[in-house]
This record gives structure tokens, C-alpha cells and sequence, in this order.
């Protein structure tokens, strides 16, 4: 009788346990609806990015990507960002799909323009580089040294 009562109290502390981590989980997400404004950009190549990706400048996250799509007449991914309200971007910003390592995972960098003017909510970033087949590079590499011998 006194070893049930001892591990209905275990049980009872590991499911509040569970209960608390779960809370503390979904209130502190960082992908809830927090605020901030859209941007659009057409990638060439948008392997790698999904819903959540984090958007940089300089390496500090200012943003995630929305949502990407299919441009029907021009074949390009429409990827939408969603930029922090406190960050105002540059008109003339370039936005760069890089790896952030050699095992995957992708983000946008943004590289602030030079104008004074910033990019309205709805605006759209018009200097895009794609993200890079970095096996696609390594077999160049590999064929072009065997064509130089």
C-alpha cells in the first residue's frame, strides 16, 4: 500500500513536469504572430527555404519567411518576409539565399542598400541571388581539374 501511494506521487510530479515544459513551450515560440510588415522577393532558386525560416542582416535574425510560391509566367519562387516592425530596410537591399552550414539549412541574408528612401510594407526586393547547389559546384570542381591533366 505504501510503495502505490509513493508512485501515484512520482507519476503525479513527472505529469506536472510534462505540463509545465508544454506551457512554457507554446508561450515563449518565437514563430507566434509576432508584428511586423511584408516584403516580397523573387529567388531563381529557392531550395531550402520553408515556412519559418529566419530572414538576417548582418547575422541577426530581423525576420521569417512567410510563404513561397510559384511566379507562373516568370518561373521564379515568390518568397514572402515578414520584417520586424522596428526594422526598416533600405531601398536598394539585396537578399542572398545562403547556407547555414555544409548539413543543410538555409536563411535570407539581406544586405542594406544605400538610400536614404526604405521599402514600404508590400514592397518588394529586387536584387535577389538564389540559394547555391553546392553539390552541383563540387562536380565542376571535380570535372574541371580531371579536364586540366
Amino acid at each position: 500500500m505504501n510503495r502505490s501511494i509513493v508512485e501515484t506521487i512520482i507519476g503525479g510530479l513527472v505529469l506536472l513536469v510534462a505540463v509545465s515544459f508544454g506551457f512554457y513551450a507554446f508561450s515563449n515560440n518565437s514563430t507566434g504572430s509576432a508584428g511586423g510588415y511584408e516584403v516580397v522577393a523573387e529567388f531563381d532558386n529557392a531550395t531550402g527555404l520553408v515556412s519559418g525560416t529566419d530572414v538576417k542582416i548582418a547575422g541577426v535574425k530581423v525576420g521569417t519567411v512567410l510563404r513561397q510560391e510559384l511566379d507562373k509566367d516568370t518561373y521564379f519562387a515568390v518568397v514572402t518576409l515578414q520584417i520586424d516592425e522596428e526594422i526598416k530596410i533600405p531601398k536598394g537591399t539585396s537578399a542572398r539565399i545562403l547556407a547555414e552550414s555544409l548539413l543543410g539549412g538555409s536563411f535570407v541574408s539581406l544586405e542594406p542598400g544605400g538610400e536614404d528612401d526604405f521599402i514600404e510594407p508590400g514592397g518588394s526586393i529586387d536584387d535577389t541571388q538564389g540559394a547555391v547547389n553546392l553539390m552541383d559546384l563540387l562536380g565542376r570542381f571535380v570535372f574541371s581539374s580531371a579536364d586540366s591533366e
